[in-house]
């Protein structure tokens, strides 16, 4: 019997400190082998003249996502996943978006719905937190933390995403207590709303 489901041979084995010629064993889905030369496995893939390195990570994806207009992103999980795997991404990130009025729980239960539906790569997500109620500050959020959702953003601009200042420190609060990591949208929203009314008056509506 093989002792690995698939062997990686003769590559140019690629990581954070080296570069070196050899062989890969994956057992399980697993890298459980490195070596210059190793046993046969259940497939073998030559990869002569060719790089082997880990999958990339794109860790800021719009997928499936109502934007703060109303208007979908022209890709949804299948789409987006199969256009990363021929990248050579192997993982994503991608927002799920919660608007007003729309529980964290059921905005994060949509979205896996859809990518466990439909991806073809390993996914995670980031939360847009855009109605930190109480109940979504002191029950929701903090059960979606220690769930493994460690990471979310806010947003400062577009009316349907934007916090006060209030909330933002609330968000701030509550993810240093929780260990969790928060990603600014930062702008000036009175600032934007003052100069984009004076673009329009003056007709300057194209790049």
């Amino acid at each position: 019997m093989a002792s690995f489901d698939l062997t990686v041979r003769n590559g140019t084995l690629v990581t954070a400190n080296e570069n070196s010629r050899g062989d890969l064993g994956i057992a399980g889905g697993r890298i459980v082998a490195v070596a210059e030369k190793l046993p046969a496995g259940t497939r073998d893939i030559d990869a002569s003249g060719r790089l082997v390195m880990p999958g990339g990570i794109d860790s800021h994806c719009h997928v499936e996502q109502l934007s703060s207009m109303g208007i979908m992103c022209a890709d949804d999980f299948y789409s987006a996943t199969v256009s990363a795997a021929f990248g050579g991404t192997t993982t994503i990130l991608a927002f799920a978006c919660q608007h007003r009025g729309n529980s964290l729980l059921d905005v994060v239960a949509d979205y896996e719905r859809r990518a466990r539906e439909k991806s073809v790569i390993d996914y995670g997500f980031h939360l847009i937190v855009s109605d930190p109620t109480q109940q979504a500050m002191n029950e929701h959020l903090p059960a979606l933390i220690r769930r493994g959702m460690t990471s979310f953003k806010v947003y400062m601009t577009y009316d349907r995403l934007k916090l006060d200042d209030y909330q933002l420190l609330d968000v701030l609060s509550l993810a240093d207590r929780e260990g969790a990591l928060v990603m600014v949208h930062a702008e000036n929203n009175d600032m934007i709303r003052w100069i984009a009314k004076r673009l329009l008056e003056r007709g300057h509506i194209a790049p």
